[in-house]
């Protein structure tokens, strides 16, 4: 009986060879300290510029605030003086081609033209079928007057038969044409 007694608190005892338990848990990798001090100084960041600008919103809105918009700032340009050169530099040079262009003597004569002119006149009128501005002067000799609305239709439909009479007809001009 002492003997089985031995054996059964040996068996309670005894301890398993092949370790199955969990691994130990290390404090410092489940909990970042650093990241939440780092998270902690980012909201009092955010908390104290929330406080700041609670402040201004309730100074302007208990008085009328210290914002003014007036800007007396005079812009100046750093190259100010240069564009100045620049300017004053074409203003001479065009001062200079104006003069050059004002003091040239004009190259054509506008007198020789006219004359040129006048002659090619002379030459179409000499190879031109019809007498020059034929149909205006058919139009003024036959102007309706302008005493009533029925007799000016009735003028100027004389005035188109008229106009058509000097005017060769289409099969005379055909005719004229295939004899030559």
């Amino acid at each position: 009986m002492t003997r089985y007694d031995m054996h059964r608190k040996k068996v309670q005892q005894a301890t398993a060879v092949i370790d199955n338990h969990a691994p130990c848990t290390y404090l410092h990798l489940h909990l970042k300290l650093k990241k939440m001090q780092i998270e902690g100084e980012n909201l009092a960041t955010v908390e104290r510029d929330n406080r700041i600008l609670l402040e201004k919103m309730s100074h302007i809105m208990r008085t009328k605030g210290r914002v003014d918009n007036k800007n007396d700032y005079e812009h100046k340009s750093l190259n100010k003086t240069k564009r100045q050169r620049e300017l004053l530099r074409v203003t001479h040079e065009n001062q200079a081609i104006l003069k050059r262009i004002t003091s040239k003597e004009p190259h054509f004569n506008h007198m020789h033209w006219e004359e040129e002119w006048k002659a090619n006149q002379r030459y179409m009128d000499n190879i031109a079928k019809y007498p020059k501005d034929w149909y205006e002067d058919i139009v003024r000799k036959t102007k309706p007057k302008k005493k009533s609305a029925p007799l000016q239709k009735s003028n100027t439909d004389d005035a188109i038969k008229k106009s058509n009479e000097h005017l060769p007809s289409i099969n005379q001009e055909r005719t004229r044409i295939s004899s030559s």
